[in-house]
């Protein structure tokens, strides 16, 4: 039975939901406030627009259909950090503002940041020594939490100055040893299974649609059925943890669900027990907004 899993740790103190509605997202990263689109919000806003206006001090506006500007309402930095608690780690997000939309980080990726850590904690009481490949890693919020956790971890990304930005948020959470990976995912698995390679714990965090190192292409629907099959094979047949995370208009957990079941019948995977929901940050204004489902299994 799939599951829904609210993802807004109590003790996060430095990110909150404020409201969201007509297309819109209020948001607090540490001391600033940001206007975002959100094409999920498609209900009306529960708090007035003047009061949204008088709280941020940016809002981002649309320019294309892929890039854009940020609009200043107060005075704040293109750039600051934010800090997650993890254990008895605080991990650093050094977070800026892109002609993306995007500062640096996806704030509901936090419940699976917890699973992580958690994990590969667990693996290492069991004195299991914890190998994870995080792939389509970003900035790296997944990177970070098995590394804390005491993991090896592999980062791979295509895109360099996201792995350069990764690479920051380690050093600034005072980690170290991440291997780094400029490569194209799908390439980077193929040639993994070719050495033999095993991981205990594997990220899957893929983009509705994408390009390699070298322009390959990404499309989420025709490639995921084959990438999950590759990287159910990259796992520790015993000892072993995956996260798989879609944020597509068009994808629901029982898509991961039937992915996920119908590709576990071809690898020997054992004590397998998937379990699948939607991911959403509930706002101070009691909404909730949804950002993706999941599947996960240890």
């Amino acid at each position: 039975m799939n599951t829904i899993h609210t993802i807004y740790p109590e003790h996060w103190k430095d990110y909150e939901l404020i409201d969201s509605g007509d297309f819109e997202k209020l948001e607090r990263f540490g001391n600033y406030i940001t206007i975002r689109p959100e094409p999920q919000a498609v209900w009306s806003k529960q708090l007035p627009a003047a009061e949204w206006d008088k709280m941020a001090h940016v809002k981002f506006v649309g320019v294309s259909s892929s890039s854009g500007k940020w609009e200043f309402r107060k005075k704040m930095p293109e750039n600051w950090n934010i800090q997650y608690n993890l254990g008895n780690t605080s991990l650093v997000f050094n977070l800026a503002l892109t002609k993306f939309k995007h500062v640096g980080i996806f704030p509901e990726q936090s419940t699976n940041w917890d699973f992580i850590y958690n994990s590969v904690k667990k693996q290492k009481e069991q004195g299991i020594a914890s190998k994870v490949l995080n792939l389509f890693a970003y900035t790296g919020g997944a990177s970070l939490a098995a590394s804390a956790a005491g993991a090896e971890t592999y980062h791979v990304d295509s895109i360099k100055q996201v792995v350069s930005w990764a690479n920051r948020n380690m050093e600034s959470s005072n980690l170290k040893d991440i291997r780094w990976v400029v490569e194209d995912a799908v390439k980077f698995v193929k040639r993994e299974l070719k050495r033999g390679k095993i991981y205990q714990g594997i990220i899957l965090d893929p983009p509705a649609y994408g390009h390699g190192t070298d322009g390959e292409k990404w499309k989420l629907e025709d490639q995921i059925n084959e990438m999950i099959f590759d990287v159910l094979q990259l796992l520790d047949k015993e000892n072993h943890f995956l996260i798989l995370n879609t944020y597509s208009l068009g994808f629901s957990s029982l898509i991961l669900q039937n992915l996920l079941a119908d590709n576990l019948k071809k690898v020997n995977l054992k004590n397998v027990h998937p379990e699948y929901g939607e991911i959403f940050i509930p706002s101070t204004t009691k909404q909730f907004l949804p950002l993706g489902v999941y599947a996960r299994f240890q």
